[in-house]
């Protein structure tokens, strides 16, 4: 039986990372995107390369440039010959203070965490289907109590929770789609929206004690790719935080 092969979005670094480590290691083979962080996914691809040749491809693209997603399903087949899964990991996150929101900042929010997925999801749906393949997507827990300060990150991450229930319906039964919803994870990189006082304030608001990690957001997409009569679901992994939220 040939190795399953997932397309992993953003996954040069940090969570992304994380997801293709993780599916690599269930023997998952990866088509790794990225963007601008070339070396950190030569570096990776190298790393499980050695592990297992030739079990992780390379390509890069600006998600933007939506004309050319398709382009990345090719690329799956061409160095694979086959794709079962579609992560849409890759993202977007700054604040967008309302008074100050531009156009520009609303299609790249927009753009990299709503549009690239659904166009994206559309290019691979044929593929999927011949595998009966699986799409994970990636919510947020705030599209149920919006983050203050962020409203066109959350309309986004709202709109693909929308996408992922609406493409569960579209696409079964040939292909399962579902999302998982972090919550608070790795802090973003360059931070100063949230200095150490709000960083203590939120992780006592976490009922398992501590930050997730890319590891427990991989886990979650690992589940969701293995259950045969999961689709539609949006699952939070957050350590019981939109609990108290």
């Amino acid at each position: 039986m040939q190795e399953k092969v997932a397309l992993v979005t953003g996954g040069a670094r940090r969570v992304g990372a994380g997801i293709v480590r993780e599916l690599h290691a269930h023997g998952w083979r990866i088509l790794l995107h990225y963007r601008s962080s070339r070396q950190d996914a030569q570096a990776l691809a190298d790393e499980l390369n050695a592990l297992r040749p030739q079990s992780v491809a390379l390509f890069q693209l600006d998600l933007l440039q939506t004309a050319q997603l398709p382009e990345l399903v090719a690329a799956a087949i061409t160095n694979f010959g086959r794709l079962d899964a579609l992560i849409n990991n890759a993202s977007s996150f700054y604040p967008t203070p309302l008074g100050k929101i531009s156009e520009a900042v609303w299609d790249d929010l927009i753009g990299s965490n709503l549009k690239a997925p659904l166009f994206l999801a559309q290019a691979a749906a044929p593929e999927l289907t011949k595998t009966g393949g699986a799409i994970v997507n990636l919510a947020d827990i705030h599209v149920e109590r919006p983050l203050a300060g962020f409203p066109v990150y959350t309309i986004a991450k709202a709109g693909v929770a929308a996408m992922t229930r609406v493409l569960a319906r579209e696409l079964a039964p040939q292909v399962r789609v579902n999302a998982v919803a972090p919550g608070v994870n790795l802090w973003p990189e360059n931070d100063t929206d949230f200095d150490a006082a709000e960083r203590a304030r939120i992780l006592a608001t976490i009922p398992l004690g501590r930050n997730g990690q890319p590891q427990d957001i991989a886990q979650a997409i690992l589940y969701l790719l293995e259950a045969p009569y999961v689709t539609g679901v949006i699952l939070p992994v957050d350590g019981g935080r939109n609990v108290f939220l």
